[in-house]
């Protein structure tokens, strides 16, 4: 896979004076089944999150509430997003590095998974990682 597959995708916004509501429906919005739904919070000020990869998993990234960057890297290319807005989710595909970085105060992210949790799907070192990733 390739950082430039990784995307923004804007998610529908019913806006009401009452509030708005967004929402995400797999295979409609999103290019897979949701099959797990995570979300970090409560990071402290100057820390970071994910420094990963994964072998077939999918993922859409949301900043629920504030704001985070979001570094992909391939292998050969780097894309840094900038996530703030609700209705906006970062797809990123699989065999695809990450670092989340630059939390806001109150930041949540919220993260909609492919397939459940297994750790034998992910790349934790950044060499092994780059390895499968030029083959």
């Amino acid at each position: 896979m390739s950082v430039s597959e990784c995307r923004i995708i804007e998610l529908p916004k019913i806006s009401d004076p009452r509030g708005n509501l967004t929402f995400v429906e797999g295979q409609n919005h999103i290019p897979f089944d949701i099959k797990r739904v995570y979300y970090l919070y409560d990071v402290p000020g100057g820390e970071s999150r994910a420094a990963h990869g994964h072998k077939a998993l999918h993922q859409l990234m949301i900043a629920m509430s504030g704001s985070f960057s979001v570094l992909l890297d391939d292998g050969k290319q780097k894309k840094e997003f900038h996530l703030n807005r609700s209705y906006y989710g970062l797809y990123i595909p699989p065999m695809i590095w990450r670092d989340l970085y630059n939390f806001s105060s109150g930041s949540v992210c919220m993260v909609l998974a492919s397939e459940q949790y297994d750790e034998s799907d992910y790349y934790r070192n950044y060499d092994e990682f780059l390895k499968a990733s030029q083959s």
